[in-house]
């Protein structure tokens, strides 16, 4: 990535994730980038602490509860008060399922359930823009810096042709309308930071992982994968694509 030098510095949400993780490492092997911050609900994980073993220092886990507003804020202090600034936020987290809590994608409505609704938003719509609120003074500076939140095709209002799966896809909609309105705000108040929400394509991660059988041959990426190709778009967005949908390969998706 041609945007990130010795002197910059990035949060990635969601790091003990499949994809967090990956993008975490491509951006440490493939960048000369100061700081990582890896935020996770256990900054201990198996995935953070390997990470920082192979490459030291420039790995900082930090903990996020992402339901809890006062944790995003305290995260955000936490890496405000060792890093001057961030020139990269990535939000690399979703909910799906739960099966502890018996949260499941509806096939139809009498599958809705309270729970169900407020789980997934709170973890795909409400966490992004809590994160953005705490971290926006971070990345409001003079040089260019980016926020990306990992959206889902199925999002989409008008590509929606399947139905189903209401939480899930009306909580992406309601991310993706956030992202939308916060390009907005930043284009008067914070010029120079371009947000953008981008789906990675079904990538093999738990997420996934019960609805992958259904998944075209060729078409259920690696975690490395998705993350040089959504870290390839972020490298290649300008301030004329802030606010914008992109799926892995950088085609637009209708909102």
């Amino acid at each position: 990535m041609q945007s990130l030098n010795e002197q910059s510095h990035a949060l990635v949400v969601g790091a003990s994730g499949a994809l967090g993780a990956a993008f975490v490492e491509r951006l440490l092997t493939d960048t000369p980038i100061a700081t990582v911050w890896a935020a996770a609900r256990d900054p201990n994980a198996v995935a953070i602490q390997g990470l920082m073993a192979q490459h030291g220092s420039r790995v900082r886990p930090v903990a996020v509860e992402l339901t809890d507003a006062r944790a995003i804020a305290a995260m955000a202090e936490q890496v405000g008060q060792e890093t001057p600034q961030l020139h990269l936020l990535i939000n690399a987290f979703g909910l799906l399922h739960d099966d502890k809590h018996g949260i499941w994608p509806e096939k139809k409505l009498e599958d809705l359930s309270v729970e169900g609704l407020e789980a997934n938003f709170r973890v795909n719509a409400m966490a992004p823009a809590l994160i953005a609120q705490a971290c926006l003074p971070l990345l409001n500076h003079r040089e260019r810096a980016v926020f990306a939140s990992l959206s889902a095709r199925v999002g989409s209002i008008s590509d929606n042709r399947l139905g189903g799966w209401y939480a899930y896809r009306a909580s992406k909609a309601a991310q993706n309308m956030f992202t939308r309105g916060l390009a907005i705000e930043c284009s008067r108040r914070a010029r120079r930071v371009i947000c953008l929400a981008l789906h990675p394509g079904t990538t093999d991660s738990g997420l996934s992982e019960p609805f992958q059988k259904r998944v075209p041959e060729g078409k259920l990426f690696t975690p490395d994968f998705a993350a040089r190709q959504l870290l390839t778009r972020i490298d290649e967005a300008t301030i004329e694509d802030s606010g914008c949908f992109l799926a892995w390969d950088g085609a637009p998706i209708p909102w």
